[in-house]
C-alpha cells in the first residue's frame, strides 16, 4: 500500500496544464496591474508638470516700448513729472489667453514706500485707432488708481472682450496715484488669474517730456 500511494502515475498532463495557466493568468493579472499603477502614475506626473509650467511661467510680454505720459498738463510747457503709463501686452509664443478682465495690477517705486493696487476702470475697450497723437482721449477715462485696456490690436474688429488671445494686442493705460519724476524707478505687476506675474520695471529719464519712452 505505501508503494502505490507513493506513485504519482495519476498526476496526468491536464493538471499540469490547470496549473500552468493558472500561473499565467495570475502573472497576467499581476502585470496589468503594475503597469496600469505605473500609466496612471506617469498620467499624474506629466498633468503635474504641465499645471507647474502654466503656473511658474508668464503667457503675458511688453510688445514695444513703455511710455510714461503727462495728461494732466497737456500745454506746451516743460512738464516736471509723469502721471501715466501706456504699454501693450501680447502673449508669448504658445502662450495661453490670458483674461484681463481677471488680472491685477500693483505700482512700486523707489520713491513710493507703499505698494498700490491699482483697479481697473471697468472701460470698454475702443475698436477706433488711437495713437500717441490723440493721447487726451483718455483722460477722463482712466482715474488716478485704476488701469485699463484702452485698445485693442489686431482683433477681429468685433469682439471687445477683454481675452488676450493668438495675435492680439492689449493697450493699456496705468494711472498711478503716485507722479513719477526724473530719474525714478517703479516696478508695474501684471498679475493674472493663472499663470505667474509679470514685472515691467522702468525707470524715468532725466528729461521728462509730455510723452517719454522709459527705459
Amino acid at each position: 500500500m505505501t508503494k502505490i500511494f507513493n506513485k504519482d502515475e495519476g498526476f496526468t498532463g491536464l493538471e499540469a496544464a490547470i496549473v500552468l495557466i493558472a500561473f499565467v493568468v495570475v502573472a497576467a493579472v499581476f502585470s496589468y496591474v503594475v503597469l496600469g499603477a505605473g500609466f496612471f502614475t506617469t498620467q499624474k506626473a506629466q498633468q503635474v508638470i504641465y499645471t507647474s509650467v502654466d503656473q511658474a511661467s508668464s503667457s503675458v510680454e511688453i510688445m514695444g516700448d513703455v511710455y510714461g505720459l503727462n495728461l494732466s498738463n497737456p500745454a506746451p510747457t516743460s512738464p516736471t513729472a509723469l502721471d501715466y503709463i501706456r504699454f501693450t501686452v501680447g502673449l508669448t509664443s504658445g502662450g495661453s489667453p490670458v483674461d484681463f478682465s481677471q488680472t491685477s495690477m500693483a505700482f512700486s517705486s523707489q520713491n513710493y514706500n507703499d505698494v498700490e493696487y491699482l483697479n481697473r476702470s471697468g472701460m470698454v475697450a475702443s475698436l477706433s485707432p488711437k495713437s500717441l497723437d490723440s493721447l487726451p482721449f483718455i483722460t477722463g477715462n482712466v482715474s488716478k488708481g485704476e488701469w485699463d485696456v484702452v485698445l485693442i490690436n489686431n482683433g477681429d474688429g468685433v469682439s471687445t472682450d477683454l481675452l488676450l488671445e493668438n495675435q492680439e494686442q492689449f493697450v493699456i493705460y496705468a494711472h498711478p496715484t503716485h507722479m513719477l519724476v526724473a530719474n525714478e524707478k517703479f516696478n508695474l505687476e501684471i498679475s493674472p488669474a493663472v499663470g505667474t506675474s509679470y514685472v515691467v520695471s522702468r525707470k524715468v529719464p532725466a528729461r521728462v517730456e509730455l510723452v517719454s519712452v522709459l527705459y
